[in-house]
């Protein structure tokens, strides 16, 4: 009778020994054949009719190893469910005796495996305290973004030259010595820029400047602080190379006309909203912000909880073993090299997902197939830009979306993990211990910056 032994030889790492006798793989061997021989299609033979003789001298061998397999694989599951091991992944072979399977001479086979233990998760999650940001939209970010949209929706003009900080430039940058000569081999690259990007003292150089018009600059100064690191970073080049030199060429000058804030803009940018007034249209502009640097927030605060988590949780792991898995166990093989260099990345989405699983199951988070359907209509409501509202009721084809989209096994798949996180979430931030600060958007941007996982 198969027998199934276990023992630990490292931490959180047990070895399971599986002993099969004749009598467990004897039985199913011969009518595994008999179903072979019914189906096997040799030339010469009708189907089913082939020889026993025939058919086991050709296939026997194979259909032999395959249940004796077959039979280990069900001793072992039958073993990992009856013990309720919560084991990493899948065993791993230790050995094997494939090679000394032979069907002539049926015997008792040894096979042994290595487990990775899943450790106990302990949490409290009133222990956590986390930053809850508050980003107050100022008058001035409140008129920047209210230009932004009149700019978006104004007409572009070409007047004859440049008149102010509005101006639209179309730029050739080529890159040059201090005298504007170009270097050989050296940078160009073109690009649009609006005159305002330019340092207030630089600004004027370009006033009145035309198309073919050239000025020399050098990066670092003659562009505003956040503008600059974006140039940089469009020339491929860093910090370091602020002082080279540039010649630049205007190839065109343009000018934007801002959108009058009238009913027809309004209506432009809030197709389903009935505004009326610019004082209306203020108000919805700053509702959508706070909303924006609100979800924004509350993002930070989950990335908080993340890394708190992965960071700050106590927990070990059957580190030889899943080092080895990660050589053998994934979708390519990998060197034991690369398998010690992807380990620390590969601990810590572990950890989540151990930490994670706890959470869940304690808060007794669930997904229910409503909410990936929901969740469908939602994508679609959001490819439409929120338009399905001017369907009326006759929305049968969102409905059909949803069916066909509950068909596709990765679109549920990846919706069930994407629901369970922001439910998680959603119940985690009310329990944790929260203290609220205020922050400027340009300082709350570099934190989402930094802490961005």
């Amino acid at each position: 009778m198969a027998k199934v032994t276990r023992e630990n030889i490292a931490k959180l790492t047990d070895k399971l020994t599986v002993t099969l006798d004749k009598a467990d793989y004897l039985g199913n061997f011969e009518v595994s054949l008999k179903k072979y021989a019914k189906t096997a299609n040799i030339p010469g033979f009708r189907k089913g009719m082939v020889p026993a003789g025939l058919v086991k001298k050709m296939y026997g061998q194979s259909v032999f190893t395959d249940e004796v397999l077959k039979t280990v694989e069900q001793e072992l599951n039958n073993y990992l469910q009856a013990e309720q091991l919560d084991i990493f992944a899948q065993p791993l072979p230790l050995d094997s005796e494939l090679r000394n399977m032979d069907i002539n001479n049926p015997e008792s086979y040894t096979f042994a495996f290595e487990i990775g233990l899943k450790p106990a998760v302990d949490i409290d999650v009133k222990k956590v305290k986390v930053t809850r940001y508050k980003i107050n939209v100022t008058d001035q970010m409140l008129q920047d973004e209210l230009e932004r949209l009149q700019i978006r929706s104004g007409k572009m003009t070409e007047p004859e030259a440049v008149t102010g900080d509005d101006n639209v430039l179309n730029v050739k940058f080529v890159e040059c010595d201090k005298s504007g000569a170009a270097i050989e081999g050296g940078i160009t690259k073109d690009n649009s820029l609006l005159v305002k990007y330019f340092e207030p003292k630089f600004r004027k150089n370009l006033m009145g400047k035309k198309n073919d018009d050239n000025v020399v600059l050098q990066l670092g100064k003659a562009f505003e602080a956040k503008e600059k690191d974006a140039i940089l970073a469009d020339l491929g080049l860093t910090d370091a190379d602020a002082d080279k030199y540039f010649s630049l060429q205007i190839t065109k000058v343009g000018l934007v006309e801002k959108a009058e804030m009238n009913a027809e803009f309004f209506a432009s940018v809030y197709p389903n909203a009935a505004i009326a007034t610019a004082e209306e249209f203020t108000a919805e502009v700053k509702k959508e912000m706070e909303t924006y640097y609100d979800a924004q927030s509350r993002n930070q605060i989950h990335d908080q909880i993340y890394h708190h988590f992965v960071d700050h949780t106590p927990m070990e792991l059957p580190e030889g073993f899943l080092k080895r898995w990660l050589q053998t166990g994934g979708e390519k093989p990998k060197t034991e090299a690369e398998a010690e260099a992807d380990y620390p990345s590969f601990a810590g989405q572990l950890k989540w997902t151990l930490v994670s699983s706890k959470l869940a199951a304690d808060n007794k988070i669930e997904v229910m197939p409503d909410d990936i359907r929901d969740f469908a209509k939602q994508q679609l409501f959001s490819y439409m830009g929120g338009q399905l509202g001017a369907l009326g009721d006759n929305q049968q084809w969102v409905e059909d979306y949803a069916n066909r989209m509950m068909q596709d096994r990765k679109f549920v798949e990846d919706s069930y993990h994407r629901i369970s996180t922001e439910k998680l979430f959603g119940i985690i931030e009310t329990q944790v211990t929260a203290k609220e600060e205020s922050i400027s958007a340009e300082d709350f941007a570099k934190k989402l910056h930094n802490h961005h996982h």
